[in-house]
């Protein structure tokens, strides 16, 4: 038997001591470097140069076109026309967040919604990935992305929960995981009220002195939450595009004898959820009728099977102060009206 002890005694030679120190070096150097790049410090790493938009395109009569080209599409920021980087067809797969408000607010037709959000995912393309997030006053996921969809339905199914709603902590959170998802197309689907509980507390002190709906509205700008805006600019560093499903059970016209201070909260609420589908190219859904929603969810599924996907860089010879860029999207054929999101502000 070798005896270890006389090995590990006998005197290393420094020729061997300095490359033993170099290869330590190097490994560590490595590992560094590898741990930077997996993010562990910052999970979302975007390439804030490029811009991408998911862009629909109709006809007059508001049909969905599907068969165009790179060669079709003109693409201007601040009136100066960019070079299309990559084009994505309106077949490419998706990374979905779909965003399920489990707060008290849901309680009464949680199994309409389950089974209006099972229809949605039955409606996808096989090569989507979905990732389930669930969110009342805490935030949580209940089936990470993937295109196996039994196992998205089950997590649906499962879905539970009550007590308040942190709606923009869950965006953030989903915007979050979406970052992981690489260079892949992505947007969230979220079926809310959209009454934040901590927003909504201080929309209410806002308009605490109110004496009428009109100046509590007034003593409210929804679109300068803080909140709401990190939002919007994390969606456009990566961009996503966000599709609100509004419940009936937050529109401020169906409030039985509100005081001035609901009215604000409702009107607000609502104002940020069209803000929040306009600035990143989606669309606002209100549901009416919750017999509507497994309707209205297969109506999204759709408007996602015909987005394309534009990327480009802005042209380094424009100007590149901070502020809002705005974007413009021409199509070559006249009787066609393409659609995204209006800009993003550059930092």
């Amino acid at each position: 038997m070798t005896d270890f002890r006389f090995a590990f005694r006998c005197p290393l030679k420094k020729p061997f001591v300095a490359a033993l120190a170099l290869l330590l070096f190097c490994a560590l150097a490595s590992t560094q470097s590898a741990l930077a790049q997996d993010g562990s410090d910052d999970p979302i790493r975007i390439d804030t140069s490029l811009v991408q938009l998911n862009v629909g395109v109709v006809d007059r009569q508001g049909r969905a076109v599907t068969t165009l080209s790179p060669k079709d599409f003109a693409v201007y920021e601040e009136g100066v026309r960019q070079t299309i980087q990559s084009f994505e067809p309106v077949n490419s797969p998706f990374s979905l967040v779909l965003l399920l408000d489990m707060s008290g607010s849901t309680l009464s037709f949680r199994a309409t919604l389950k089974q209006a959000a099972i229809r949605f995912i039955d409606a996808l393309a096989p090569e989507d990935r979905v990732a389930v997030i669930a969110f009342n006053d805490k935030v949580k996921t209940l089936a990470g992305f993937s295109n196996d969809y039994k196992k998205i339905a089950y997590a649906i199914q499962y879905a539970d929960g009550k007590g308040g709603t942190e709606f923009y902590q869950a965006l953030a959170y989903s915007l979050s995981e979406l970052g992981k998802e690489t260079k892949r197309r992505k947007a969230i689907v979220v079926l809310t009220d959209g009454i934040d509980t901590q927003m909504g507390n201080k929309d209410r002190a806002a308009a605490a002195g109110a004496q009428t709906n009109d100046t509590a509205i007034a003593a409210i700008k929804p679109d300068a939450s803080g909140s709401l805006n990190a939002v919007l600019n994390a969606a456009d560093r990566q961009g996503v595009t966000i599709y609100p499903l509004a419940l009936p059970s937050g529109d401020p016209k169906r409030i039985a004898d509100p005081s001035p201070q609901q009215m604000a909260v409702y009107t607000s609420a609502r104002s940020r959820l069209q803000k929040l589908a306009d600035r990143t190219g989606g669309r606002l859904n209100e549901i009416r009728r919750l017999e509507d929603l497994g309707y209205l969810y297969a109506e999204v599924a759709a408007d996602l099977r015909s987005l394309y996907t534009i990327t480009y860089r802005p042209a380094s010879d424009q100007p590149r102060s901070a502020g809002w860029r705005a974007i413009r999207i021409e199509v070559a054929h006249p009787e066609l009206v393409a659609r995204t999101r209006p800009g993003y502000f550059a930092r």
